[in-house]
This record gives structure tokens, sequence and C-alpha cells, in this order.
């Protein structure tokens, strides 16, 4: 019976109320990250082994604009010519790339609107997103769990931690889905002011092949890409 690995699956809705949005993958994956808790399930748009021209970033068509940034302008940040050296696999390329914003709704009424970028290269899948929850990311590392350290990127607070993935595999034959455990995605929260005011960036890496991620790896892409994301403000 025919199956097939889906290489992507993503989860993302509003803010919890105690910890941050997050999303992520490994082969096929579902991170939870912080209590995170909704669905957005999309297809990899991979390109042929053969050809050399990275993916250029594209939205989904009811895709809405938010303030100060977009998901389009995440994902154009992250999607740099550069990314692969900055991961530490300077021969391949973005095979996917993609900018949206997520909405969520609340019981009271109102809305909330998550900007996100993810981009797909070979070994790893960067994903990177915004808030604008009013909780400090000092606060946010109670929430985290133990293994969660603070650091500075940039001159801002940050606070990086680790979840683990859920490994999603499909039956085109009976369309039943399986889920196992996944690896490891790293995850770096960053403060969006240098006071930590409040909101804040989230940039989280994780492989294909379920190899704990390069922590160098993921403090290069947050130190070259934030800075180039309209709104931030130098330490």
């Amino acid at each position: 019976m025919a199956e097939q690995q889906i290489a992507d699956a993503a989860v993302s809705v509003g803010v919890p109320e105690k910890g941050p949005n997050g999303w992520g993958q490994a082969v096929a994956a579902l991170v939870v990250v912080g209590g995170l808790a909704a669905l957005l399930l999309s297809g990899t748009l991979q390109q042929k082994s053969g050809d050399p021209e990275p993916a250029e970033c594209h939205t989904s068509d009811d895709a809405r604009p938010s303030k100060p940034v977009s998901g389009v302008q995440l994902c154009r940040a992250l999607n740099r010519a550069d990314l692969p050296t900055l991961l530490g696999t300077p021969t391949e390329y973005a095979m996917n790339a993609s900018g949206n914003e997520s909405v969520g709704n609340w019981a009271d009424g109102t809305k909330t609107v998550t900007p996100e970028a993810e981009v797909q290269l070979d070994t790893y899948t960067v994903n990177l997103s915004t808030s604008d929850d009013e909780i400090p990311v000092a606060e946010m590392a109670g929430f985290l769990g133990s293994s969660a350290q603070h650091r500075t990127i940039g001159g801002h607070p940050a606070v990086l931690y680790s979840d683990r993935t859920v490994a999603l595999k499909f039956n085109l034959g009976g369309g039943k889905v399986d889920t196992g455990p996944g690896g490891i995605a790293r995850s770096l929260l960053v403060a969006k002011d240098t006071k930590d005011g409040g909101g804040f960036y989230e940039v989280s890496i994780w492989r294909q092949d379920d190899v704990l991620p390069d922590d160098l790896a993921l403090f290069r892409v947050a130190e070259t890409v934030l800075p180039t994301i309209p709104g931030w403000t130098a330490g």
C-alpha cells in the first residue's frame, strides 16, 4: 500500500495564555510549543532535485495584512541567500518558502493576527513569527520548563528552549494518519524591545532527520535575520 510522508505539518493559533506561539516539523512534524493549540496543515512545494534555483516566498490568497509587519515581510527577511550558510549547510537551498498571517479568535470576540514565515531546506526547516503579547519574555521563561535558558540577542532579552516534535505519516491507500515521536525543535523567544516591555519574535529550527539542531546555527539565524525585520530596534 502506497505511503507518503508529508514534509510540512504546522500548528498555529493565537498566543496561549501562558506560553508563546510556535510551530514546527520534523520530516512531517507538528510542534506543540509552550501549550500551543491550533492546527494549520500545509503541503510543501518542493522543487526538483536538479533545479538549483531557491524557492521564492509565497503566501495564501486569503492572507491578512498585519501591522507593523506581515508574514510575507518575515518570509523575505528569512529567505535570504546566505540562510544555508547560517545554518551550516552551505550547499543547500530553500525548497519551500512561505509567509502568512494566522488569526486567533477569542471568547470575548477579539481577534489576534500572528504573522509567520517558514523556509524549508533539505536538512533544516526554519520558522519565524512575531507576537504582540504583553507578557515580557523574562516571565515566559517560567512557563517553558526548567531547561529554558536566558540569552541576549542584539541587546534584546531572549529565552532559549526546546520541544519535542510529533511525526505525522499519511497512508494514501486508506486515509489513515499515524503519529509518533519526532525530533527536537530549538527555539529563541526574543523581546521586541531592549527593555522587554512585551511582544516578542520567535525563531525556531528543526532537522528533517531528527538529529538535535545546532544551537549556534539558531543563534546565527536570529542575530542576522531579526535586525532586518521592519520595526526592530538596535540594542
